[in-house]
């Protein structure tokens, strides 16, 4: 009986954090044209069904970052992806709460409870976001590509916008986010194939140095060893083919959640949600703590000034998309975290337990 109490009282928790989240989102939710009438009207008029699809299938989703962290280690030590699961719930509930210092704790967590070397989960969380990074790029190119022909669309249906005035800057900057990727590739293939090659032979003599040299060697020997679970072709495929079926998935799920709101939004294809979701994901580098910020502004970024929607429906969507691909975490990551004891307290000294700073 004590045992029902206490899941109750956790996910009774959970659900007044996810309340405080959006109640603590209120102040950046100003525009001209909204109103918390037309948030609650909007959320009257949604479709549970397609909301509560797209909550299962973002749990799936961190199962599958899960299962792709598995394989990465499967060189460096065994590990339960249920463990695993878990503590990437947690993680991504510390990015939420911290924003982007939160997020060493992700492969903090991992390597506490696999009783693996923090120096190599720090190397596979490079290596990770490696390919989500280059997830990002190949989205937004491919959004940039589609780009000429949303504004097109948008510009009949409202020939006051001046969006197009935008497209050759962000084709530039779609340019250098490919020469970046690019160079990223190149310099990891090097790296791979001369086993560290010079950032080896400086981690080595950086070991006996003190201060900064010697946690940067820790850091880069993780991250060399990292790179090692990427051995032949097929780890590659493999590697690269849960990054893709993820993020297929997580378009999948942006666009679920747009069309549940109706109206303009039943409209939204599977490249429009695409195109949000890349305007998101850039957004998001400037993640705040508990309200991100960064997502929200980018997803409404797209729906209004690339999509032509109005701003009330494009900020209850935009704050959606947030609450349930990212927030929505909280929901079982914070009952995790009390399970294990953890305050807001112990996830801010674990996140400045950063992985430069192992050895």
């Amino acid at each position: 009986m004590n045992g029902s109490v206490r899941r109750v009282s956790l996910f009774v928790i959970a659900l007044i954090v996810v309340g405080a989240l959006l109640y603590g989102a209120r102040g950046s939710i100003s525009l001209k044209g909204f109103s918390w009438e037309s948030l609650a009207e909007a959320v009257r008029s949604a479709r549970i069904d397609l909301l509560l699809l797209a909550v299962v299938a973002i749990y799936g989703c961190y199962w599958i970052r899960a299962l792709r962290w598995v394989y990465l280690c499967r060189s460096i030590g065994r590990t339960n992806v249920w463990s695993v699961y878990q503590s990437t719930l947690m993680g991504f509930v510390a990015i939420v709460l911290l924003g982007r210092f939160g997020e060493p704790v992700r492969p903090l967590l991992i390597a506490r409870r696999e009783k693996l070397p923090v120096s190599a989960m720090a190397g596979i969380y490079l290596v990770e976001r490696l390919f989500d990074i280059a997830v990002t790029v190949i989205v937004a190119g491919a959004s940039l590509i589609y780009l000429p022909e949303v504004l097109r669309r948008t510009a009949v249906a409202n020939p006051s916008s001046t969006a197009g005035s935008l497209l050759p800057a962000l084709q530039r900057l779609g340019f250098l986010l490919f020469a970046g990727l690019l160079a990223a590739v190149l310099f990891f293939v090097y790296l791979r194939v001369t086993n560290g090659g010079s950032l080896a032979r400086a981690a080595v003599g950086w070991r006996t140095r003190e201060g900064w040299r010697q946690r940067s060697a820790g850091l880069l020997t993780g991250f060399l060893h990292g790179l090692q679970a990427i051995r032949t072709w097929s780890d590659l495929a493999i590697a690269t083919g849960l990054t893709t079926v993820h993020w297929i998935l997580i378009v999948l799920i942006y666009r679920w959640i747009l069309v549940a709101f109706g109206g303009a939004l039943s409209a939204i294809s599977a490249r429009d949600a695409m195109l949000t979701m890349a305007c998101a994901m850039l957004g998001s580098m400037f993640q705040l703590p508990v309200v991100g910020g960064g997502a929200q502004a980018g997803s409404f970024f797209a729906l209004t000034l690339f999509l032509g929607i109005d701003n009330a429906p494009a900020i209850v969507a935009a704050a959606s998309l947030w609450l349930i691909t990212f927030a929505s975490c909280t929901l079982v990551g914070i009952p995790l975290l009390l399970r294990e004891g953890m305050s807001l307290g112990e996830l801010r000294r674990i996140a400045s337990d950063a992985p430069i700073q192992q050895t």
